[in-house]
């Protein structure tokens, strides 16, 4: 019987960033789409609010702790059969790497999914990218049966960037280069529906790494589904890197954030030429192990249409 009992409790999956932040929602995808499916969950959030109060009355599991508290994170991971780790684009994620695989070392894990970015290597273009290449490293020394989701750039997070100047310019203002640089992209939800496959699909092999892109699309491309999607004209205005550093930073962005996207923004432009910009194609990914087909960037922005014209929120 106690065996039993045992069992029955590690049947609960612990979600990180479960009550959603601003790049992209992941954690909150995952919650809501595994309580929908029937299975227990733990969401570690960093406050109770409205948010978490949404997850408690679906049925979750509410945590109140901090990634950087191994104190919080160990006692998170206790008695749970499986891990969703997604920490945010901000300064500490080895910290928060260290103390989540102690965690689930200690507590005899072995299914984790770490959500990293899509280029992710020592030579990877920018600084959070290599981080993230690192922290895999970590959770695979750890021997906790790491599964690494490595997605390209959010539409959420295009949707921000875009909002803060589209509602009153009716401008697209990023450093992209000219209107034919090649952005690749997903939505948070498809991100979320390949980590419930991973969390709770079939064993995969231990240390895998699931690249995925929903769509590959042109600065013009997004120029034409927000101007479609509102039926109002919309154009692109190239900045520099500099007058994007500084109108993030005035409107409160994590300088983290900011050093990651000023390098990818470069990364990108040089991505322009025909040999760099084939190697960004959507994946199957996403259909195979997530059970449906990639959300467009249209779709995605029509099903948004009145929050995306909302006040941009700090990153």
């Amino acid at each position: 019987m106690k065996q039993e009992r045992t069992e029955t409790m590690r049947e609960t999956i612990l979600v990180t960033s479960a009550a959603g932040g601003t790049q992209g929602q992941t954690g909150r995808h995952v919650s809501e789409m595994l309580l929908r499916r029937g299975h227990q969950i733990r969401a570690l959030v960093r406050q109770i609010d409205s948010r978490s109060d949404r997850l408690k009355s679906l049925g979750a599991e509410i945590f109140v702790g901090d990634f950087l508290d191994v104190r919080s994170v160990e006692q998170a991971a206790k008695d749970v059969s499986a891990i969703y780790f997604a920490y945010p684009v901000q300064d500490g994620l080895a910290e928060a790497t260290a103390a989540m695989a102690f965690a689930a070392r200690r507590h005899d894990i072995s299914r984790l999914v770490n959500l990293v970015m899509y280029q992710s290597s020592i030579d990877a273009p920018t600084p959070r990218m290599r981080q993230n290449y690192l922290s895999e490293q970590v959770f695979e020394w750890a021997g906790v049966g790491p599964l690494h989701l490595r997605a390209t750039v959010f539409y959420e997070n295009v949707a921000r960037l875009v909002g803060a100047n589209l509602p009153e310019r009716g401008a697209i203002r990023l450093p992209l280069g000219d209107e034919s640089t090649i952005l690749p992209l997903i939505s948070a939800e498809d991100v979320a529906r390949v980590a419930v496959g991973l969390l709770v699909g079939p064993k995969q092999v231990a240390g895998s790494a699931y690249p995925i892109i929903g769509s590959v699309n042109s600065v013009g491309d997004i120029v034409k589904a927000f101007a479609h999607v509102f039926d109002r004209d919309v154009h692109y205005e190239e900045i520099t890197d500099a007058e994007w550093r500084s109108e993030v930073l005035s409107r409160g962005w994590n300088a983290h954030a900011v050093e990651h996207l000023s390098s990818l923004w470069k990364s990108l432009r040089a991505a322009r030429l025909p040999a760099e910009a084939a190697r960004f194609v959507a994946t199957d990914t996403i259909e195979k192990i997530g059970g449906a087909q990639p959300k467009t960037f249209q779709q995605f922005v029509r099903e948004r249409q009145s929050e995306l014209l909302a006040p941009a929120a700090k990153a």
